[in-house]
């Protein structure tokens, strides 16, 4: 058996050759795929806008209580679970671009419904509508980085869009911090509105972006010609599921600055408020800004060791976080700053292999069914994190990092020889008419029919939601 990594999957279009400062920053070539660049940073700005002041918007709009609200959100969020299950069949249909327009579509539809809701169904309904856009891109998002890459360069490009992620969503945040300080209820009504417009750009940038390279579909294909596949296979490749798994170890370290953080760093800790803001600021700045440069070094190494290597700087990252509670007073926030640090290298190391593997280990022809079971392991992550480390917590300082970082190593373990299988799925995740076989692919990241990765934690924060 060949022991050797996955190989990144050919191209009809020419490898270019790597050029001055676009190499040195780890930069993709970015000829063609303007319009794919911009529906990324609008996707990310509209979730800024809104996501991190829902509970707010709704305290403010409607007379229902904060316990209702959040349970009605809570309701809606999990009512959208089963979403990629159903998006991974459609992916392998139509293709990406269609399915993450449809997408956008679904979620200015739920966010135009926020402005509508005055009681608890109500916001479940449109909780859903949102979600399930969510959902839909996000189980869609990595085949549109296959269709964009060129040669070898896939890694780049997941770093180039979680880099992209991180900027949108934290302008949006504070462009939305701002109207709600100057202008109120107002200014967050007028936040909803344009978070609905700038799903309408998106769904139309996506859907009129022609990749460079990208061939006409074939016109009429008999259902024989095709190759029979169900999520029966995704099951039965054990080798796969073993990489969901220890993703959903990737999956809860990014829950720790949403859900973890403050309530650790000042209720446990006791250090000011503005101590956490800042050490949110210092994680999505680095990811923003050097996620492309650390994905140049992990592009021509071995992507299960590179994956293992992130996996091992969140257990030490966790370990630092749980030593914090027996330090001095002094010292805890330089410890805290550190721990950031490390939290935020593991983040940026792991984030392009695992979605290079998650694209490079599933079979071609099925390619958005195993997207959507790999997404599951952000969809059940997500939906599990807050109870699991608040209770933790609950029962002790030290407990959830113990389990944070024990769930890590255990991912270091589920990832060793996975390296050992070829390569099968390569092609641009959207059909394609071409006479020669293409070898397979730069496997990429985050959910089952290719998608989208999440987080990031502002980004799967916002992303992965």
């Amino acid at each position: 058996m060949d022991n050797s990594a996955p190989r990144p999957s050919q191209s009809a279009r020419p490898p270019q050759p790597p050029r001055g400062l676009r190499h040195l920053l780890g930069l993709p070539d970015l000829t063609g795929n303007g319009r794919f660049l911009a529906a990324n940073v609008i996707d990310s700005l509209g979730n800024g806008l809104v996501l991190a002041f829902t509970v707010v918007y709704f305290t403010r709009t409607t007379d229902l209580p904060l316990v209702e609200i959040g349970a009605a959100l809570t309701l809606g969020h999990l009512l959208s679970l089963p979403v990629p299950a159903l998006v991974g069949p459609l992916l392998d249909r139509i293709g990406p671009r269609a399915v993450v327009a449809v997408g956008n579509l679904v979620s200015a539809g739920g966010f135009l419904g926020f402005l509508f809701c005055r009681q608890a169904w109500m916001i479940v309904l449109f909780q859903l509508v949102v979600q399930t856009g969510s959902n839909i891109y996000w189980t869609s998002s990595r085949p549109l980085v296959v269709l964009a890459a060129r040669e070898g360069e896939r890694q780049r490009w997941f770093a180039l869009t979680s880099s992209l992620r991180n900027i949108g969503a934290g302008f949006g945040a504070a462009v939305a911090a701002l109207l709600l300080q100057f202008a109120g209820t107002t200014g967050l009504r007028a936040v909803v509105v344009a978070n609905t417009a700038t799903f309408l750009l998106a769904a139309w940038l996506i859907s009129s972006w022609r990749p460079t390279g990208e061939q006409p579909r074939p016109t009429a294909a008999a259902p024989a010609d095709r190759p029979a596949g169900s999520y029966r296979d995704v099951l039965r490749d054990l080798p796969y599921l073993r990489l969901v798994a220890a993703n959903l170890g990737f999956v809860l370290a990014a829950m720790v600055l949403p859900v973890l953080l403050a309530v650790y760093a000042t209720g446990t800790l006791h250090s000011a408020a503005w101590i956490v803001g800042a050490l949110v600021v210092l994680n999505t700045g680095l990811v923003a800004l050097a996620q492309t440069t650390v994905a140049r070094w992990g592009e021509h190494r071995n992507p299960v060791r590179v994956l293992a290597l992130a996996a091992i700087l969140n257990a030490v990252a966790f370990a630092l976080f749980g030593a914090l509670s027996a330090v001095p007073g002094w010292a805890v926030e330089a410890g805290l700053v550190l721990a950031v640090l490390v939290y935020t290298l593991a983040e940026m190391v792991g984030g392009p292999p695992s979605n290079e593997l998650s694209v490079a280990m599933a079979k071609e022809h099925i390619q958005g069914r195993y997207q959507a079971a790999f997404q599951l392991s952000w969809t059940i992550g997500g939906a599990v994190s807050p109870v699991v480390l608040t209770a933790l917590l609950g029962r002790g300082p030290l407990w959830p990092w113990v389990f944070l970082a024990a769930f890590s190593l255990l991912s270091v373990l589920l990832v060793q020889g996975l390296g050992g299988r070829p390569a099968k799925s390569a092609e641009p995740a959207e059909p394609v008419a071409s006479a020669e076989p293409v070898a397979s692919a730069d496997p990429a990241a985050t959910a089952p029919a290719p998608a989208a990765p999440a987080p990031v934690a502002s980004a799967e924060v916002s992303g992965a939601a």
